[in-house]
């Protein structure tokens, strides 16, 4: 039969609940930490641990895990700010911290009435201004040849075939790709 009882882990967190003395809890007890140590770059986890260990004396066992529960939890929220392993309050003062990167330019303000939707750009690169008061160039027109001949490459000649031998080997029509084999001597029967 189980008893609910301080040392009793809660099911949906694993920690242990508060027990019933007059000790703060975890958030208050970092923030006084923080504040009494009053360090310039902030306080480091294990200061802060030194700190709550020397002044409350009913700690549970697992509070090094609740430290770091709350701390991570605070600063999420907000109410503490770590810069370089250290923890400290934040300032409520000091500019807002710039992301990494280059910040983006400031739009400036439109009216909801003013506003002009503008449809949304054509694919592909845009073609070169016209400038109004050039000439219109004139039309393009094939050049005569001079020649009479038609320009680019010839067109491939057929030639017919013929039973003329091309290689040396004797082979007979078109010749096949490459190099062509090597003709061997006929053979010589020894002791002849």
């Amino acid at each position: 039969m189980a008893t609910e009882g301080p040392t009793d882990a809660s099911p949906e967190t694993g920690l242990l609940p508060p027990t019933a003395t007059n000790q703060p809890n975890y958030p208050q007890m970092i923030v006084e930490a923080i504040e009494s140590l009053n360090d310039q770059n902030g306080s480091n986890k294990s200061s802060i641990s030194r700190y709550i260990e020397a002044n409350y004396s009913d700690l549970p066992v697992t509070h090094s895990t609740l430290l770091t529960y709350y701390l991570d939890k605070m600063k999420l929220v907000g109410e503490i700010v770590m810069l370089k392993n250290n923890y400290m309050k934040p300032d409520h003062d000091a500019p807002p911290k710039r992301g990494r990167g280059r910040p983006s330019k400031p739009k400036p303000p439109q009216d909801a009435s003013s506003a002009v939707v503008s449809p949304p750009r054509p694919r592909g690169r845009p073609p070169k201004p016209k400038d109004p008061l050039a000439p219109p160039p004139p039309p393009k027109r094939t050049a005569p040849t001079v020649t009479g001949k038609k320009r680019g490459r010839p067109p491939k000649e057929t030639k017919p075939a013929t039973d003329t031998p091309v290689a040396a080997g004797g082979a007979v029509g078109k010749r096949g790709r490459g190099r062509p084999p090597k003709v061997k001597p006929g053979v010589v029967p020894v002791g002849a």
